[in-house]
């Protein structure tokens, strides 16, 4: 009886323990994507064009990419339609569907879906329902927190409505009336970022030559009296840094963190030392989100009628572009 009791107690010893390890360890954001990981590595949705090549049937496309590349619409350069006299081309428009699958423990979890990028007006809907304003603008990351729209345990009808000409002038101008090849589609990645309840959403870093490090955080559902432990480590070493820890304002969405570590390696062209900052989101002990990026520390200076200056050293460019897509 006495052994049974020791192995018992040592049962107990060991759940607790794994347990209070669970507790201490915090949650990452999960990245699930829904469409390829790149352009070599596609995924299929169903699609239909408007106009152009293969237009008004449905059929499938490769996501990520444009949809002229892969047989739809039309192929059209920059302003030439008004040297031949004709009317402006390019306004066919992108019906996409695509059905995944939700576990019934993401629950409670913030769910946002991010489009790396599409040309260029993009309408989404997740079970028939919008997800947001309309995004305008084909070069940049956008997204939508969808935790309210999806089905849990069970399978979501994402619907995205892409125009190739944008109803805002302002971004045609920009983008649509230069001298470069028009697509249109979904050409980044789709993803589904899955956090815990309380998260660090976004981190935007300044860190300087000498190790000194600004950051601006945007923050979901914080309680009161949290903190944020930093630590960076160097990629490719082992060497190793102090923490430092920092008290956040209750009841406030948008903070500003400032840390600072001694003998770092600064970044520059020759020598590019990059390293993991990790900003560890706690609550009365308990680990709620873990959150990582990728830095370097320099110091950038752009100097009038002088130029750009990189950790105190003038850089000297030489070359030229030509921007296409």
């Amino acid at each position: 009886m006495k052994v049974q009791n020791t192995q018992k107690n040592k049962f107990l010893i060991t759940l607790v323990s794994i347990l209070l390890c669970w507790n201490g360890i915090a949650q990452e954001t999960k990245k699930i994507y829904l469409s390829g990981k790149d352009f070599k590595n596609p995924v299929q949705w169903e699609f239909m064009c408007t106009d152009g090549n293969n237009s008004k049937t449905w059929s499938t496309i490769n996501v990520p990419s444009n949809w002229e590349l892969e047989g739809f619409g039309e192929y059209t350069y920059g302003r030439w339609y008004k040297e031949l006299n004709q009317k402006e081309p390019s306004k066919e428009e992108g019906f996409y569907k695509y059905n995944f699958n939700i576990p019934e423990d993401y629950k409670g979890k913030n769910i946002v879906i991010v489009f790396g990028g599409a040309m260029t007006d993009t309408e989404v809907k997740i079970n028939g329902k919008s997800a947001g304003d309309i995004h305008q603008g084909g070069f940049y990351e956008f997204k939508y927190d969808i935790s309210s729209l999806v089905n849990y345990g069970g399978e979501n009808l994402l619907e995205a409505h892409v125009s190739k000409h944008s109803s805002n002038g302002s971004v045609n101008n920009a983008e649509r009336k230069t001298d470069w090849w028009l697509f249109g589609g979904i050409y980044r990645p789709v993803w589904l970022e899955v956090s815990p309840k309380s998260f660090i959403e976004h981190v935007a870093v300044d860190a300087k030559m000498d190790g000194s490090l600004r950051a601006d955080l945007n923050l979901k559902n914080i309680p009161n009296n949290s903190i944020i432990e930093a630590n960076i480590s160097p990629i490719g070493s082992n060497e190793t840094f102090k923490t430092v820890t920092i008290s956040l304002k209750d009841d406030e969405d948008f903070q500003t963190i400032e840390a600072k570590w001694d003998n770092v390696n600064a970044w520059n062209p020759e020598s590019p030392h990059l390293y993991t900052l990790t900003l560890s989101l706690k609550n009365n002990g308990q680990s709620l989100h873990t959150s990582k990026t990728k830095i370097g520390f320099r110091t950038l200076e752009f100097l009038k009628k002088d130029g750009i200056y990189v950790n105190g050293k003038k850089i000297i460019m030489k070359g030229i572009n030509r921007h296409t897509i």
